[in-house]
């Protein structure tokens, strides 16, 4: 049994108790454990996969920061830290921003950020085939911006990162700009 992994699905699983996804009505911890069981899959470190499962924790919850720290430990909050948007910012320096932070937070945050971003494009690849382009309402700013920020996220990874994730992403954000 790993103590590391356990607490952050406790942690993911209380903090992210009363949320559903966006575009689906699906238990919110469904994406993280999702992300999570991707980077396990490919055979990332313990630090990597609870920090996927809790990478949302800060974000979209209200869970105490403090005892988020406390919990997980340095390596995984330099992670989690990595993968946060500063919601303080606008919308198009906030994704700038993050795509900067994920930049310099190493290989765990890209392998972090590249897996939440696959599940989510998955999810809304899915979603699409039963809402058509009414989707796209479900994004602040609309398909054009949504592809924007997808885009700029591939470039930096394919900079930084020789991964088979970061060719899946890029699989997916293809799916993504062919729909209408």
């Amino acid at each position: 049994m790993n103590t590391l992994i356990d607490t952050a699905v406790k942690i993911a699983t209380i903090a992210h108790r009363a949320q559903k996804r966006k575009q689906e009505d699906v238990p919110y911890i469904m994406h993280p454990v999702s992300v999570a069981l991707l980077l396990s899959r490919h055979g990332f470190r313990d630090e990597v996969v609870a920090a996927a499962l809790v990478h949302d924790v800060l974000e979209d919850t209200d869970f105490p920061e403090s005892e988020l720290r406390k919990e997980m430990g340095k390596e995984v909050m330099a992670l989690v830290d990595a993968v946060t948007n500063d919601d303080s910012l606008p919308w198009e320096e906030k994704k700038l921003t993050y795509i900067e932070t994920v930049r310099a937070g190493g290989e765990g945050a890209w392998a972090v950020a590249t897996a939440d971003k696959i599940h989510n494009a998955e999810d809304l690849l899915h979603s699409y085939e039963k809402q058509g382009p009414a989707l796209w309402e479900h994004f602040k700013r609309g398909k054009e911006k949504k592809l924007w920020f997808e885009e700029e996220m591939l470039t930096m990874l394919r900079e930084t990162w020789n991964h088979p994730l970061v060719d899946e992403y890029a699989g997916l954000v293809e799916k993504m700009k062919a729909l209408a």
